[in-house]
């Protein structure tokens, strides 16, 4: 019998599609093009099937050795049509697409979709940092920061497959206006452009940091990388700004601690690969500010699976609904 699933990320920039063992969720093949979304979702829908198609033939596969396809979405969706409600940063945004029969009569294989730091969320569990958990908190930290919940042994979905925005919680009821419509989101304040925007006011206000040397006073050049590359380097500004961003997502985590009383808490994206300089004072934020549940049996740890956590989480996601359907 097969042991075989695809995963696939429909990204904004890029397509993303990988045959995945499910035995152990090792990476077969991965295979990325351009999503060119601008034209439009007939285009894009194309451009999977032709990776996909791409990708089985380069491992001398056929279909009949493949049990189904999963997607990561970033975006709603509505899990048991497989229809794509909203893209927020998809032109068009694909109202009510759906996405999951019309990749499944081009292949013909059976489809399914979750929210693409859901899949995230579900690969680091199975097969990643979180394995073993019985339940898990996942925090994915780049140009936004979303999130996902296991709780006792199932991945949590809530109404709709809505449950687990994590970056979306409330820090700062005075805090700046983040893009989901709230204020003071932990988005706003720890995700890699607040990072970035926290490095460009520094040099902005003249303060004495290596950042503007770094990115020769182009304040448009500063990224995450650069301001953890100071703050690696004894830079204090950037130091500081890491500390900042640390510490309201210290707040963050300690509202899902004293919420679901995890096991472990997996933090993953690029902002991540700061290490300590962001573990630290999530660290500190916990030991201050948690004292309903027993802290110092919750692990803080890195995720395990880099950039490949979404589509292994998005074919373990797939067998795991076919074998519910059994």
């Amino acid at each position: 019998m097969a042991n075989y699933c695809i995963g696939c990320d429909l990204g904004g920039t890029n397509l993303r599609a990988a045959i995945v063992d499910t035995k152990n969720g090792t990476v077969v093949s991965l295979r990325s093009v351009p999503t060119m979304a601008r034209e439009g979702q007939d285009s894009v829908v194309e451009r999977m099937c032709c990776l996909i198609r791409d990708l089985v033939a380069e491992c001398h596969l056929s279909f009949e050795n493949v049990e189904g396809i999963g997607i990561g979405i970033p975006g709603t969706v509505d899990l048991e049509q497989g229809i794509v409600h909203f893209l927020p940063n998809f032109p068009g945004n694909w109202p009510n697409v759906p996405l999951a029969d019309s990749i499944a009569a081009k292949t013909g294989l059976p489809v399914f979709l979750l929210n693409d730091v859901r899949s995230i969320t579900f690969g680091e569990w199975k097969c990643g940092a979180g394995k073993g958990a019985g339940t898990m908190a996942c925090f994915a930290i780049g140009t936004g920061i979303g999130g996902g919940l296991v709780i006792n042994n199932q991945l949590h979905l809530g109404r709709g497959g809505t449950a687990g925005e994590l970056g979306h919680q409330t820090v700062d009821i005075n805090g700046p206006l983040c893009g989901c419509g709230n204020r003071g989101c932990v988005e706003v304040f720890a995700s890699g452009p607040a990072i970035a925007a926290m490095g460009m006011r520094a040099v902005k206000q003249g303060l004495t940091t290596r950042i503007g040397n770094m990115c020769n006073y182009d304040l448009n050049q500063i990224t995450p990388e650069m301001v953890c590359k100071a703050a690696w380097d004894g830079d204090k500004i950037a130091r500081g700004i890491f500390k900042t961003a640390g510490s309201y997502l210290g707040i963050a985590v300690a509202n899902i601690l004293v919420a679901i009383s995890p096991d472990r808490v997996v933090i993953g994206g690029g902002v991540a690969q700061a290490g300590d300089l962001l573990f630290a004072p999530i660290r500190q934020i916990i030991r201050e500010r948690v004292f309903m549940i027993p802290k110092d049996e919750v692990e803080i740890v890195r995720a395990k699976l880099g950039d490949r956590a979404g589509v292994i989480g998005s074919a373990m996601w797939a067998k795991e609904q076919l074998g519910r359907a059994k």
